[in-house]
């Protein structure tokens, strides 16, 4: 039989309150949900914080949300949070190190088995669910024995460092790509002319007439630049109102409501024949003088994304709309076209860089949950 231990026998409710002072900034701290931690939330003045008391936080507790630990909303306080204020929706507790490893504790709470635990002590209705202290408390875990405690907790500390080790050399290698992308377009448009959209990519409309028992699949834009994605398909028979638009392969694809957050992408062989509502605006270059990729690159830097914000006014988020006829007068760099191909080609060699380096990182992050379920599922490996 698994021994195991009460979550009260080692943790213990922290009541460090502090009385906020209006001339006094704050560190604060939310918690990310499914096990991702703790994060520095923002800082505050404490005129600007609603409680006149707060809890003090300390690194090393664990502290959790009463509303969303069933969804993984907990973690360890780290040392640069130690002393931020939380409320009393965010208890805090000391660990008892005689009890427990507290590094053994902070792997199994990123199990899907503390979420579960911790799901299992919240009650109430659907907009009123908390965790119960009490209940929480009473939960138990697997206690395996101190020295395999700490072979658990070398294994994984070690293959956490060799993922985090693996993530920071893509992420200097991906801001080398892109200052490399960005340093051989500058040299593309460098004494380029400037011609408007309105010659360049036209915006070009193809109405769908929408049948009853039609089926219409639609497409969707990332913002960020980060492509396109397909919705579900849509019924002619559900539609009343709304009005859809045929898209193409090539078709520089714009989210009129989010372009000015980057939303707007090439549509690709897989988008052909999909549709858009009344907010996608579809540009199609002249093959003449322009390519998608290059005029899509272009937007997406600081100067065409500046451009695209400048062509979408508005103050508030979903207020920002795209104006086509702003659309059309901005100026897009059109070296030769034997260029634009060139830097596509330089474009295309990059995206099967990042595939490849994609399908690396997923495997990677991949790792350390497997090797949870490995663990704590009875079947730990010596490290």
């Amino acid at each position: 039989m698994v021994q195991t231990i009460r979550v009260g026998d080692f943790l213990s409710r922290s009541e460090e309150w502090v009385e906020t002072r209006p001339d006094e900034r704050y560190k604060q701290i939310t918690a990310r949900l499914w096990g991702k931690g703790l994060t520095l939330r923002g800082e505050a003045l404490g005129s600007e914080i609603a409680a006149s008391r707060q809890i003090r936080a300390r690194a090393g507790q664990f502290l959790l949300s009463r509303i969303d630990a069933r969804h993984g909303a907990y973690g360890i306080v780290p040392a640069e949070l130690d002393g931020a204020l939380v409320s009393n929706d965010f208890p805090c507790f000391d660990i008892d190190a005689t009890a427990i490893l507290p590094g053994y504790f902070l792997w199994y709470s990123s199990t899907d088995a503390f979420i579960d635990l911790c799901r299992r002590s919240s009650e109430g209705s659907t907009n009123r669910v908390r965790l119960k202290e009490p209940a929480f408390l009473d939960m138990r875990i697997p206690l395996p024995p101190l020295a395999e405690q700490q072979r658990i907790v070398a294994r994984l500390d070690r293959v956490a460092g060799l993922v985090r080790v693996r993530a920071e050399a893509a992420a200097a290698m991906e801001a080398d790509l892109q200052a490399m992308l960005a340093k051989a377009f500058a040299r593309c448009i460098d004494a380029a002319p400037r011609r408007p959209m309105a010659e360049v990519a036209p915006l070009i409309r193809r109405p769908v007439e929408i049948e009853p028992d039609g089926a219409y699949p639609e497409l969707g834009v990332r913002s960020f630049g980060r492509g396109t994605f397909h919705k579900p398909v849509l019924r002619g028979g559900d539609l009343s109102w709304q009005k859809l638009f045929g898209i193409e392969k090539g078709d520089l694809v714009f989210s009129n409501i989010k372009a000015w957050e980057g939303a707007f992408a090439v549509a690709g062989e897989d988008d052909h024949g999909r549709v858009g509502s009344h907010r996608y605006l579809t540009c199609v270059p002249n093959p003449e003088t322009a390519t998608a990729d290059f005029l899509w690159f272009y937007l997406q830097s600081p100067e065409g994304l500046s451009a695209v914000q400048s062509a979408s006014p508005g103050s508030a988020d979903r207020n920002r709309t795209l104006a086509v006829k702003r659309l059309e007068t901005i100026e897009v760099p059109v070296p030769p076209l034997e260029t634009q191909r060139w830097f596509d080609r330089l474009q295309a060699k990059a995206r099967r860089i990042r595939t490849i380096r994609a399908a690396s990182a997923q495997d990677a992050d991949a790792l350390i949950p497997a090797l949870l379920h490995e663990i704590f599922n009875g079947k730990v490996v010596a490290a």
